[in-house]
């Protein structure tokens, strides 16, 4: 996004696509969105543009994706526009990073069908995702922000679960890996979470430092995978040991081991699979710490 830069006197309005949001050519000849509450008003097509009224601009997408761009542009209230552009400008800023036209775009857009559900009384439930915290705090944060300042401009309280939906909008903004490998890896990692949460019967404490210690050691454990550096030992007697003493996280990590065969093709192995024994083992013994606590209270 080309956004909060100062326009030069003299600019001229190609199209006027409400009172707020005016189309403008740049010297290269493509579309310029500007933006601006008054903006617009009482504009006609040539005439010159008030400077100090523009807050933010940006180049549209050429072809369809242009062409819907500039629809949602037109069809959203300004007040959408304008809480999510200073949403955006504060991830920005709270990030270091550039964020990009792209996540404005997607963000409105998101709100405006937020806004629209909720006025029908419908609500998508999502999963709370509690990983994103653990592997993305950052993100999560800037989104969790986001959502309240949007809240706050409209006057109307968005569901929690939309800190999820903005961390994974804030995500694809961030990262530059081919082929959505962040999303695929988040996926990955939330798999091999349900798997041990359903070989154990329980739902873990994802504000417990067990918990957060597993979800990084399995993110590291398919990062490694796809850097090919996975750990190996020649001593197998800890993973004999762990394998005896530990049966019921022995027959997890075997699941956790099947999937990860599965959907890489590739083998974890025993070094590596000692520690997922480790873990789940410090998990199970934390849910059972805590069902003790419980029957003592």
């Amino acid at each position: 996004m080309t956004d909060g830069a100062p326009q030069r006197r003299g600019t001229v309005a190609h199209k006027v696509l409400n009172n707020n949001v005016v189309i403008s050519l740049d010297e290269q000849g493509r579309e310029r969105v500007l933006m601006g509450r008054g903006l617009g008003f009482q504009l006609k097509p040539s005439d010159t543009l008030d400077p100090a009224k523009v807050e933010k601009t940006f180049i549209l997408d050429t072809g369809e994706d242009g062409e819907r761009e500039r629809r949602m542009l037109t069809d959203t209230p300004y007040a959408i526009i304008e809480a999510v552009s200073r949403a955006v400008d504060q991830a920005e800023r709270s990030l270091g990073h550039h964020l990009g036209r792209p996540l404005t775009i997607a963000v409105i857009d998101h709100v405006q069908f937020v806004l629209e559900r909720l006025a029908k009384g419908i609500r998508i439930p999502v999963a709370n995702m509690p990983e994103l915290r653990v592997l993305h705090p950052a993100e999560f944060a800037a989104a969790k922000t986001m959502a309240e300042s949007i809240s706050a401009a409209l006057d109307t309280e968005l569901p929690a679960e939309e800190a999820v939906f903005l961390t994974m909008h804030v995500l694809n903004a961030t990262r530059d890996e081919p082929n959505g490998t962040a999303a695929l890896l988040f996926r990955r990692v939330q798999h091999v979470v349900m798997t041990v949460e359903n070989g154990l019967g329980v739902s873990l404490d994802v504000d417990s430092p067990d918990y957060a210690r597993f979800v990084l050691h399995i993110q590291f454990l398919l990062q490694r995978l796809v850097s090919r550096t996975m750990l190996r030992s020649g001593d197998s007697s800890f993973f004999e040991f762990a394998k005896h003493s530990y049966p019921r996280s022995f027959a997890i990590a075997q699941e956790v081991k099947a999937y990860v065969m599965a959907a890489t093709e590739s083998e974890l192995t025993d070094e590596e699979l000692l520690y997922v024994i480790v873990h789940v083992e410090r998990l199970a013994s934390q849910v059972g710490a805590a069902a003790t606590g419980t029957a003592e209270d």
